[in-house]
């Protein structure tokens, strides 16, 4: 946290926004589009959003993390619980998503949609 300040709130964010895929850096630093962290009316650091370049591949990488395995390695059950997680998270609202998922677990593109299908009915 070089160049941060050790204040309260940003010890308290930073586990947040590094698992948002997020930076934070300090206010004299903060770009357009940063995000202010404010603190009794003063900005004390900012928080830099990660690119959309990669977005998905951060989506599948954290469900990994909370499966504590790879996607083709789960479970039928498991996959359409990671199916929904990424659902959730908005994963498919992204171009190719479908198809890039089915890819990462190791299914078909019809099995990826089937699993959408069953939770959105």
């Amino acid at each position: 946290m070089s160049g941060l300040p050790r204040h309260p709130l940003v010890l308290a964010v930073k586990p947040i926004v590094e698992a948002l895929g997020a930076t934070l850096v300090p206010a004299d630093e903060r770009e357009p589009g940063d995000m202010p962290l404010r603190w009794e009316g003063s900005i004390i650091a900012g928080v830099r959003m990660a690119p959309l370049h990669g977005a998905l591949d951060r989506l599948i990488d954290a469900v990994e993390r909370e499966f504590g395995a790879s996607l083709p390695s789960l479970s039928r059950e498991d996959k359409q619980r990671a199916i929904r997680l990424l659902d959730e998270r908005g994963a498919f609202t992204l171009r190719r998503a479908v198809e890039d998922v089915a890819d990462a677990m190791g299914v078909s593109r019809i099995t990826v949609y089937n699993y959408l299908n069953a939770l959105h009915r």
